[in-house]
């Protein structure tokens, strides 16, 4: 295909339009910005030098200078305004549409709340409901948990992965008896009953994944196999060990600090067992378009870090006879997640579900696929549940022929080990 390229004519190109289109809603957010912290400040707040930071095809993110500051203002903010109509932004599910905006706000409105060392995320100074905004603390310009893991130092990236999946222990463990100050923020905001996004999709693919494993792959899953994944969502459940999730742990999200690892974005915030959280960084990350894999050991030590965090909340998650077959449970509804996610594009018949919680690019869907297989083949044998083993193992040889017999490169930072 050509790409758009812009001429010497009078006539605006397709990349004008679109770089007006992307000025104007850039100008718009600041604007709903100034009037929220007016209405505030009861006086004039001016923001300049507008950065826009990108965001989605759901928001506007940019990061602004307080030029007329009437009260206590930090000298620069960032703004995230939602944009469109709350159903225009929303993820669908077979029964109802989900809107992100009360979910982020009541994520951020929760750890303003708390104090400043058990926080790990940027402070709230505003937001409103009707224009979709809200205006949070400048966290700066720091790497991210992602440049670490795309540099060229391996013990830089180490240090920031183990620094990362600590603060997240240590966020999980700080919230660990909120769910119910969350759950009355979100009916502030009108959600009247909340629900993990996760769960959807969780309890979709135990329905489908046998019937897709047969039908696509000619992989037959034995009943125990089938048995022990039905128990895993037992962790969807009121479980004891619930916490605050960001639900899609992402490197890209995760800002490195003088102060410590930095978690943004929560437009799927929530509570769930926290042995969800630990395992979607050991897969590594199946809310994250950034196909690698982890070096040998450097899963276990993740988990290790993060432990180190919750087991001050909850002690027995040290032991390993207990939390090794939670991580399991969890381990093993996220790659049946990922599988009707993805298996639909490695076998290329078009088709999509209906709602999903991860995404990979499709060139390396097989081998990412793949990957997650094994996970579970590892984790199941350390746990002796040889049906899972069994299945896992029977799953990566038929990913084989389309692409599953290609592991997946290291992170860049680790390419050298």
């Amino acid at each position: 295909m050509t790409p758009l390229t812009a001429d010497d004519s009078d006539t605006p190109s397709v990349l004008d339009a679109a770089a007006g289109r992307t000025d104007r809603s850039v100008e718009r957010t600041v604007e709903l910005a100034e009037e929220l912290l007016t209405r505030r400040a009861g006086a004039r707040v001016r923001l300049a030098d507008a950065e826009d930071l990108g965001g989605s095809t759901r928001s506007r993110v940019v990061r602004v200078r307080v030029a007329q500051n009437p009260f206590s203002l930090p000298r620069s903010l960032v703004v995230k305004h939602y944009l469109g109509e709350a159903a225009a932004s929303a993820r669908t599910s077979a029964t109802e549409r989900v809107d992100p905006f009360p979910y982020e706000a009541a994520s951020c409105q929760l750890f303003t709340a708390m104090p400043a060392d058990d926080r790990a995320t940027p402070t709230l100074y505003a937001t409103d409901p009707q224009r979709r905004l809200l205006v949070l603390e400048d966290l700066g310009r720091g790497a991210t948990l992602a440049d670490k893991m795309h540099g060229d130092d391996p013990k830089a990236a180490e240090r920031a992965l183990l620094g990362a999946t600590r603060a997240l222990g240590r966020l999980q463990a700080a919230t660990a008896a909120r769910e119910g100050d969350f759950g009355a923020l979100l009916r502030r905001s009108g959600v009247k009953h909340w629900r993990d996004p996760l769960a959807d999709d969780a309890r979709s693919a135990l329905a489908e994944i046998p019937d897709l494993l047969a039908g696509r792959l000619r992989v037959e899953a034995a009943p125990a196999a089938v048995q022990h994944a039905r128990a895993a969502a037992g962790l969807l459940g009121g479980t004891r060990y619930r916490a605050f999730s960001p639900s899609e742990v992402s490197p890209e999200n995760c800002l490195l600090t003088g102060a410590g690892a930095r978690f943004l974005d929560f437009e799927w915030g929530c509570f769930r067992d926290v042995a969800f959280t630990a395992s979607s960084v050991r897969l590594p990350f199946p809310g994250w378009a950034a196909p690698y894999a982890l070096p040998t050991g450097m899963a276990e030590a993740m988990t290790a870090s993060w432990q180190s965090e919750v087991a001050g909340v909850w002690p027995e998650l040290a032991d390993p006879a207990v939390a090794g077959p939670r991580h399991l449970a969890a381990t093993t509804l996220w790659v049946w997640v990922c599988t009707r996610s993805l298996l639909p594009v490695v076998v290329g018949d078009g088709r999509a579900p209906e709602q999903v919680v991860v995404g990979r690019p499709p060139e390396r869907a097989a081998a990412v696929l793949s990957g997650y297989w094994q996970r579970l083949a590892t984790d199941a044998a350390r746990q002796d549940e040889p049906a899972v083993v069994d299945l896992a193992e029977a799953v990566v040889g038929a990913l084989a022929p389309f692409g599953g017999s290609r592991p997946l490169p290291p992170f860049p930072a680790f390419a050298g080990r």
